[in-house]
């Protein structure tokens, strides 16, 4: 994963068996819809139908079982981050691009790179961004990740504002420095602290304020602690009855619905104008709905800021908490890293002072390391793909390839060390924030967030790991056993 801080190539098991990416761990991190190890791209007609498709062969494939089809197999834990065991297997079996049902859809995968790239370049073209029913009911319609068109220019604009580059070198840089050195210095006083845990809450304390100027220091928590149920209850089977996971899930979604409405309004009826320093985003979208004719709606407005919020400190805080697993099983790697910062820290006539952004963008070796539909009948590598079929892309297959990257089940983060970044983020061989005009917004802001992090961890502190540390996905990444750990001062 470009930019995620030492963005290795990824983590396994066992300091031996590490996947060639952290770019899968980040990877799934930007992406919102952080069940899925994919996007979803369609073509405008329903279910993919047997047989051959228009002048070509259909992949290969199974609908498994009636209703169920493979989203059982699909939502199995994997015991490690290589490629989860689902697509291994049909891939073995059918090849890189294979028919499949999961959660009642008819799906083409593909993890085949240059498939999945072609996919990204089409879009708006040949395919538009398509997911299922029970994703859209968690993430909200529509909101930055289905919208098309205008719409999807003019929300991603919007956000660039307050995560894009010029944003975060004026003012977002220093406020993560602000907020990590806070954290880190609390942590001290403690025996151990849970890594993920304790990054989710100093990450939204930084996204949250930017957004809807949230104070940690005077909030009850209580946003928070429903964002944290409906994570906890994202990555189950979609069955929204009393009592189940998803249901559970909703439920922590509606409860921070109802909360930024209660924001959004009060702040609609202050008829004061907020000073230029304190303006939020929350300010800009009112100020777009106040046009005569406004393109977004309130209900987009909410989802949209419902969407940020999650996306911004759930998924930095997971690839976070995987690089500091990765380094404390390799200490050769946290060495170079630690050179690496002490060195841009003695530059400084104040060791004291702020991060620059000069500094920020020197951090190389730290900074190294979806679904759609077809609108039109495709035919791409003896393959029929008609139109209206969902086309799930697994771009996280691509950086676990052998024929790109040497022993990519191996934890080493000097493969990327003299690559280039791929011009415009992504490329064939690297996807680790999507590509194409579905480009993660808040790529940028990821890449930062956990560099800045990194140098306030190293330059003054060392870590002794307590428990856990074990990843699995089930797709989604987690750590099932925590990963528990005791921050000492630096000798």
């Amino acid at each position: 994963m470009e930019g995620a801080a030492v963005a290795a190539a990824g983590g396994g098991a066992t300091p031996s068996s590490l996947p060639c990416n952290i770019a899968l761990t980040a990877g799934l991190a930007v992406l919102a819809a952080a069940w899925l190890l994919a996007s979803i791209r369609r073509r405008n007609t329903n279910a993919i139908a047997g047989g051959r498709g228009a002048g070509g062969r259909l992949p290969p494939g199974s609908r498994g079982l009636p209703f169920l089809g493979e989203t059982l197999q699909f939502f199995a834990q994997s015991p490690s981050l290589e490629l989860h065991g689902f697509f291994k297997r049909r891939m073995d079996r059918y090849g890189p691009v294979f028919r499949t049902n999961i959660v009642g859809e008819d799906l083409i995968v593909s993890l085949d790179p240059e498939v999945n790239n072609f996919v990204f370049q089409q879009e708006g073209r040949l395919f538009q961004l398509w997911y299922p029913y029970s994703v859209m009911r968690i993430f909200g319609i529509p909101t930055i990740a289905t919208t098309l068109g205008p719409l999807h220019r003019l929300m991603r604009s919007l956000v660039l504002r307050f995560l894009g580059p010029e944003a975060l070198r004026q003012s977002v840089l220093h406020e993560v420095q602000k907020t990590a050195e806070a954290a880190l210095l609390s942590w001290l006083d403690q025996p151990s602290i849970e890594c993920k845990e304790a990054l989710s809450s100093m990450i939204f304390s930084v996204t949250a304020k930017k957004i809807i100027s949230y104070d940690s220091e005077t909030s009850d928590g209580m946003m928070w602690k429903h964002y944290d149920t409906f994570f906890g209850n994202l990555i189950t089977f979609p069955l929204c009855i009393p009592g189940t996971a998803f249901h559970k899930c909703m439920q922590g979604r509606k409860n921070v619905m109802k909360m930024l409405k209660e924001l959004f309004d009060e702040r609609r009826g202050k008829t004061a104008r907020r000073p230029a320093e304190s303006i939020d985003f929350i300010d800009v979208l009112l100020e777009e709905l106040k046009q005569e004719k406004p393109a977004l709606s309130e209900s987009t407005a909410l989802e949209l800021i419902f969407l940020l919020l999650f996306a911004s400190f759930e998924t930095i805080a997971s690839a976070t908490t995987a690089v500091l697993t990765f380094l404390t099983d390799n200490p050769e790697a946290l060495q170079e890293l630690t050179e690496e910062h002490d060195y841009i820290q003695k530059r400084r006539a104040d060791r004291s002072s702020k991060i620059t952004w000069e500094e920020y963008k020197s951090m190389k070796f730290t900074s190294h390391g979806m679904f759609r539909t077809a609108t039109e009948d495709v035919h791409i590598k003896g393959f029929a793909i008609p139109k209206g079929s969902k086309i799930m892309v697994c771009s996280a297959s691509v950086h676990l390839n052998p024929a790109v990257y040497k022993d990519p089940n191996i934890f080493n983060p000097w493969r990327w060390k003299d690559t280039a970044e791929p011009a415009g983020g992504g490329s064939k061989d690297f996807m680790a924030f999507g590509g194409g005009v579905r480009l993660c917004v808040g790529s940028d802001f990821a890449k930062l967030h956990m560099a800045v992090f990194l140098h306030c961890l190293v330059t003054k502190y060392r870590w002794k790991a307590i428990k856990g540390g074990k990843m699995t996905l089930s797709p989604g990444l987690r750590f099932p056993e925590g990963f528990r750990i005791q921050l000492l001062p630096k000798a």
